[in-house]
């Protein structure tokens, strides 16, 4: 006959040392690489003393490395972005650790401040930017390692370029005998 008093566990499983998983040394899912941010993210005396701030070009410094991964520092002054790209084959964690960050992607716009974590895949195009007054820190870890950041063209770029092309080759094609291209 079976009951809810016919069902018992036989001592704590705690106890059972064979049956529990050993603790990771690195992380492995993306849970966990998210996980190792926020907890690099809580412990300010791991990264504060490392940051500098550069006018002229994105400060950046390796934090760490392990099996198959790194974590990078970074800071951004006002008005400094990554421009439009994306990690080749990595995938990663970006958080914000001080400060608010724009990303800005084909789906939308999205401010990130001090805590805010995004996960992206291999072929993830964003830009990141400083838009406030004030300067940034964050934190990102790539898995596998970062090997290359391929940049792309904004669509909004793209068209001012086109534009700015056309009223070049009209302005070439008239002081050329008044030729002009054909446009559809």
């Amino acid at each position: 006959m079976n009951s809810d008093n016919d069902l018992q566990i036989a001592g704590d499983i705690l106890e059972v040392p064979h049956l529990l998983q050993p603790p990771r040394e690195h992380p492995a899912t993306v849970a966990e690489f998210a996980g190792l941010a926020r907890s690099i993210a809580a412990d300010r005396a791991q990264w504060a003393h490392l940051v500098r701030y550069d006018a002229t070009t994105r400060w950046y410094h390796r934090l760490r490395t392990g099996p198959g991964y790194e974590v990078w520092l970074l800071s951004w002054v006002p008005g400094q972005g990554s421009g439009r790209h994306d990690h080749g084959r990595s995938s990663g964690v970006l958080t914000v650790l001080e400060g608010t960050l724009t990303e800005r992607t084909e789906r939308g716009t999205h401010a990130l401040s001090a805590g805010a974590q995004r996960v992206f895949a291999p072929g993830y195009v964003h830009e990141v930017v400083n838009d406030a007054l004030e300067p940034a820190v964050s934190l990102h870890v790539y898995y596998p390692g970062l090997t290359e950041m391929p940049m792309h063209t904004s669509p909004h770029c793209e068209a001012r370029d086109k534009a700015r092309d056309k009223a070049h080759d009209e302005a070439h094609g008239e002081a050329h005998g008044g030729a002009r291209p054909v446009t559809a």
